[in-house]
């Protein structure tokens, strides 16, 4: 994969002929990124000669008003629609408008094309897995386990895991923080009242009441606010899809602790019944020691054997109980709350079919890459907010208010007071603060960019990872049942000649610890081929678009 497959345009595009139409130029690099939101300095002059002659109008009309006051409310109104004309005429956002990135141009997850089957072995979580190319993973995944508790499980997670419920909280402040930008595109209306108490040299004290209305409004010629609502609202979706990956990381740790739990559950019942054989052995062996059919060194090496044995019994134990305590603070509960436990193995079914979506679709069903790109949108949309803090800012704004000084007379005639401003300011030295901030600005949407490829290329690693792992997982675990079936056999065989006293006491251990061996080997093979499976799940994106609820609410999907 090439950096070319993930190259990002910007298109600039305006009805205002302050901006170039349709500039469209590629971004590899800083420079290239830099010079697409550069503007011509002859049609800068031309704005704002525009804009100037704009607000000469506006004055010559506020005169009008002053020196007509029969008319004044219609030359009024003539001031405002043409102060909104001459504005809204301009209006454009300057800066690099966003283009998601294309889709890598690959034909498969890793080096070879991906299997569509697995192998076989005759356990129940042997079978033949069968990767359905070009298949839509469905929302509950772990549902394909046909595990009831395993269910129970996840749904409680969901509804008490503090780490989702602090996802959603922050996707709240981000979409409240779009809707407060937005108050930007409409004029702040605000009412004083006031009283104050004066004193003129030579004059005698007097009280001045004052009441008025306020309205001012910064037009948004140049786009800073526009481009400011972009950035926050691709920070939003930033972050509802970072709500989508702790969804996601939380269900399929739910899975992986409960695999690991009836794992260890099956290692430790394992072990206790090899303990048992080894103790019964013991016991036959101190019956022949008695009668001095064998040696006290081989009984001796039997007691080290059986001891042996059971320390590795608490290390189980251990990380069972810290399984444990993962699974309950997942759930969103304290350690000592624990759920009921999912107790074996058998409570799992192994996936026989598993959907596979083909790798061009996988940068839109990945959350973690969706956020990407949403960051991505946003430091686009930040380049804009520099380049729009180096143009000219106009501000307007009217009051209308009464002032007396005795406050019975303040709506009396001959007390209204009134007021039409404009202002036009230009930035001309900030010590290089603007440009530096717009440098800034582009470097960090390189530092996005670079971020968002990072992020697809460990997505396509996961999923070809987990590929692979399958593959490997279905051929150990058909090894290891063989191994574990032929253990079995040598284990009855050699105990019964031991017995018989046709053997000495070192085959039989040899054969003892073989066993041992391979079937605690057998029960991390079935749990691994579980747990890889639900990695591909989790690699494959966890089929998020497929939920019929809002996850922020969780409420029924209006589409649905």
């Amino acid at each position: 994969m090439t950096p070319k497959n993930f190259q990002s345009s910007v298109k600039l595009t305006t009805n205002n002929p302050f901006c170039k139409r349709n500039e469209t130029k590629k971004e590899p690099a800083q420079e290239k990124e830099a010079s697409s939101v550069n503007k011509p300095e002859k049609t800068l002059h031309r704005k704002a000669n525009s804009i100037m002659m704009g607000l000469q109008k506006i004055t010559r009309l506020t005169s009008m008003f002053t020196m007509k006051k029969k008319k004044s409310t219609r030359f009024c109104h003539q001031a405002l629609v043409l102060t909104a004309l001459v504005l809204a005429s301009g209006g454009c956002a300057v800066g690099p408008n966003f283009k998601p990135p294309e889709k890598p141009l690959v034909a498969s997850y890793g080096a070879e094309p991906a299997p569509y089957v697995t192998a076989e072995a005759k356990t129940r979580l042997g079978g033949m897995q069968r990767f359905v190319h070009g298949g839509d993973v469905p929302e509950a995944w772990w549902t394909l386990f046909e595990s009831p508790a395993l269910n129970h499980l996840i749904t409680l997670a969901i509804e008490g895991n503090p780490n989702l419920d602090a996802a959603r909280a922050s996707l709240r402040v981000a979409e409240e923080n779009v809707l407060a930008r937005q108050s930007g595109f409409f004029p702040s209306l605000d009412g004083k009242a006031s009283t104050a108490r004066n004193k003129s040299q030579g004059g005698s004290p007097y009280t001045l009441y004052n009441t008025s209305v306020s309205i001012s409004y910064v037009p948004d010629i140049f786009g800073q606010n526009r481009r400011a609502v972009e950035q926050l609202a691709a920070q939003a979706e930033a972050q509802r899809f970072e709500l989508e990956a702790a969804y996601l990381t939380l269900t399929s740790n739910v899975v992986t602790a409960s695999i690991q739990e009836a794992a260890l559950r099956a290692q430790i019942r394992a072990t206790k019944d090899i303990i048992a054989a080894q103790k019964k052995q013991l016991n036959i062996m101190k019956t022949q020691f008695e009668v001095g059919s064998i040696a006290k060194q081989d009984l001796l090496t039997q007691q080290t054997s059986v001891a042996s044995t059971e320390a590795s019994l608490p290390p189980l134990e251990q990380q069972l109980a810290a399984t444990r305590h993962l699974l309950a603070v997942l759930l969103g509960r304290f350690p000592s709350e624990n759920p009921a436990p999912l107790s074996d193995l058998a409570q799992l079914h192994l996936p026989k079919d598993i959907p596979l979506s083909v790798p061009s679709q996988l940068v839109e069903q990945r959350p973690d890459i969706m956020a990407a790109q949403a960051r991505l949108h946003a430091a686009s949309a930040g380049i804009g907010v520099a380049t729009a803090a180096m143009f000219p800012q106009i501000s307007l704004s009217a009051s209308y208010g009464v002032g007396a000084s005795h406050i019975g007379d303040l709506f009396n005639a001959g007390t209204a007071m009134w007021g039409l401003a404009a202002g036009l300011a230009q930035p001309l030295f900030h010590g290089g603060e603007l440009w530096h901030n717009r440098k800034a600005a582009q470097a960090g949407f390189d530092q996005a960019a670079a971020t968002y490829r990072a992020t697809v290329l460990v997505a396509f690693q996961n999923v070809a990872d987990a590929l692979k792992a399958l593959e490997a997982d279905a051929l150990a675990l058909k090894a290891q049942e063989q191994a574990r079936d032929a253990a079995a056999q040598a284990l009855d065989l050699a105990t019964q000649r031991f017995n018989a006293g046709a053997t000495d006491f070192i085959t039989l251990l040899i054969v003892q610890t073989n066993y041992q061996q391979t079937e605690i080997a057998f029960i991390k093979a079935q749990a691994l081929r579980l747990s890889d499976t639900a990695a591909l799940f989790q690699a494959l994106g966890g089929g998020w678009w497929n939920r019929p609820y809002d996850l922020k609410t969780k409420k029924a999907s209006a589409k649905n």
